[in-house]
């Protein structure tokens, strides 16, 4: 550790005189120091991403250092831990080194040895760190192939994944729908010391709500008619490793709820049984405001916050058109591997101007198209369908799809009910039709027909 660089210590002692005199020697030495005489208080002031050592005596009235000791390694496999212990006993020292501490040092404690001990242990922190990072920027350009993107703001997020990577933190990846949120959501565990384990996605809008609790908990044999066999949950599958919450902001609000006390507890529920205990770093995304959706009730504020812990945000293509020639590349390999397939200039420059709103998906299935259907190993824009919509990006303007929008408001969630109404109609109420119209499940329309409280005679008058 260089001398500029200066850590935070968590010390505690019970013993006051001690404890400051500690205080001063480590704070004499260049580190920053908290210094607790209350070892509950100190355990919960602990914070892995601030402190970088936690120093403890080991004997201490209400949570002595070993009930310290095992609270830090709830909190963090990383910290290291250095134990003082009295009298020369090396016995306690030995007990708390089987249960995970990091040193101890016997009192009295000579200055000398204090630093020396404590900067051997951050020397150790410092490698294991550097080391980290070798793997992590190995695993990035593995990741890179994966997400493919030239761009700056393609480049800022890939760097943001890289530095949350390693962290147990929580991450909600926003943004549209088609813009790659899942695969940001793999590069986070494939960058991570979880990468061994197993990374589980579920789509929180594709499943029933009234299914949804069983497929993420688990369920207990004989829990209800038909449970012929225990089912593990999504948490369970993923023990160990990262579970994508897709389309958190569909999930019923009544599961929010245990949700919540799973990030909270590492426990699940398993529906009819016991429960489990599990070590799952979750991940969730959205193409919703979830904010909005908090403002509107129809999402749980405290667990926005539990999952909002580190907010990424994923553009849209018409944000990085620059990116549109390296994925038209990208997909040419992917659906025409063993072909000599080339693009000319004025696809390229077609494709780079459409604005496209279903995003990368979108410019995936048009390639795939134009590979699968080609006549010739020479891609043109001739080759483009000409039932695709017109390649012009569109301009900023304060109309869409022929709409004009008010200057002073407009409410969101009375358009969309407007919305539903009108698709309804169009289609003589069949929700089958209007559901593939709005390009949504079909259960997701009926879930908003009903949250909405649209009856038929507003979509069967006239």
């Amino acid at each position: 550790m260089t001398e500029s660089t200066t850590r935070r210590i968590l010390l505690i002692d019970d013993d006051p005189s001690l404890l400051e005199v500690l205080r001063y020697q480590l704070s004499e030495a260049g580190h920053e120091v908290d210094a607790h005489s209350d070892s509950t208080a100190a355990v919960a002031a602990f914070d892995p991403a601030v402190h970088q050592l936690v120093i403890s005596d080991l004997k201490m009235p209400t949570l002595d250092g070993l009930g310290v000791l095992r609270h830090i390694r709830s909190r963090s496999a990383d910290v290291p831990v250095m134990m003082i212990t009295a009298f020369g006993s090396i016995e306690a020292a030995v007990d708390a080194m089987r249960e995970g501490a990091d040193d101890y040092l016997t009192k009295p404690i000579a200055r000398r040895e204090l630093q020396l001990r404590v900067e051997r242990l951050f020397q150790r922190v410092e490698l294991r760190d550097e080391n980290r990072q070798l793997r992590v920027k190995s695993r990035l350009s593995d990741a890179r192939t994966t997400i493919v993107g030239r761009s700056t703001i393609m480049a800022q997020l890939l760097s943001q994944v890289a530095r949350i990577a390693p962290t147990r933190a929580t991450v909600l990846i926003q943004g549209e729908s088609g813009t790659g949120k899942e695969l940001v959501a793999r590069a986070l565990h494939q960058l991570s010391e979880r990468n061994g384990a197993a990374f589980v996605a579920v789509n929180c809008a594709a499943i029933p709500g009234d299914l949804l609790e069983a497929e993420l908990f688990g369920v207990a044999k004989g829990a209800y008619t038909g449970a012929a066999r225990a089912r593990k949950g999504k948490f369970e599958q993923a023990d160990g490793g990262t579970l994508l919450l897709d389309e958190v902001g569909e999930m019923p609000i009544e599961l929010q709820a245990k949700i919540l006390r799973v990030l909270q507890e590492q426990t699940v529920d398993v529906v009819g049984g016991q429960p489990v205990r599990v070590d799952v770093r979750v991940v969730a995304s959205t193409n919703r405001d979830l904010e909005r959706a908090v403002a509107a009730g129809q999402f749980r504020e405290d667990l926005f916050y539990r999952l909002n812990v580190i907010p990424l945000r994923v553009p849209s293509l018409r944000e990085r058109p620059g990116d549109v020639a390296p994925l038209i590349e990208h997909f040419v390999g992917k659906y025409g591997p063993d072909a000599h397939i080339s693009v000319s200039d004025d696809l390229v420059e077609t494709l780079s101007r459409r604005a496209w709103p279903g995003n990368v998906r979108e410019l995936e299935n048009v390639v795939a198209r134009l590979v699968l259907l080609r006549e010739s190993d020479r891609l043109t824009a001739a080759d483009l369908d000409s039932s695709m919509p017109s390649p012009t990006r569109r301009e900023p303007s304060d109309s869409l799809y022929g709409i004009e929008l008010p200057a002073d408001r407009l409410p969101l969630l009375e358009l969309e009910r407007a919305l539903i109404v009108a698709a309804l109609r169009k289609h003589g109420g069949n929700q089958s039709q209007t559901a593939r119209y709005l390009e949504i499940p079909r259960h997701i329309l009926l879930y908003r027909i009903e949250k909405f409280g649209i009856e038929r005679s507003e979509w069967a008058e006239r």
